[in-house]
């Protein structure tokens, strides 16, 4: 559980901080995905947000129940990672379908689709 752990809390934090740099406009305009202002991207981008927030409190949450020693923090780990994954496979699919290829976007969101991966066979094993 410790990586896994240090894996929710860089991702679920780090969805929580991305969002707030979304909301509060703090990416540079260089460091912005092609057409990034179009409404059709903004709204795009949000429909992330739902799924982002579920993510990271699903996440935190596993972790808070296995601190206090309830095996039901496997449950919470295993929507979470399985969320994660969608989210970064939506958005690789978007780029992928997009024909755009930028190592900003495509890392993280690589990431996000990867890292559950080495963690939820387990998870499923034990539930």
């Amino acid at each position: 559980m410790k990586r896994l752990r240090y894996c929710f809390l860089l991702v679920d934090i780090g969805f929580i901080t991305y969002w707030l740099i979304t909301i509060l406009h703090l990416i540079p305009a260089e460091y912005l995905y092609n057409n990034y202002q179009s409404p059709v991207m903004v709204n795009w981008n949000w429909s992330f947000f739902p799924l982002d927030m579920i993510v990271s409190g699903s996440g935190l949450f596993s972790i808070y129940l296995q601190q206090k020693n309830n095996t039901d923090w496997r449950k919470w780990a295993f929507v979470s990672l399985l969320l994660t994954s969608i989210s970064g496979l939506q958005a690789i699919a978007y780029w992928a379908i997009a024909g755009e290829f930028s190592i900003t976007w495509w890392l993280p969101n690589l990431f996000l689709l990867l890292y559950p991966l080495f963690f939820l066979p387990r998870l499923f094993k034990e539930l």
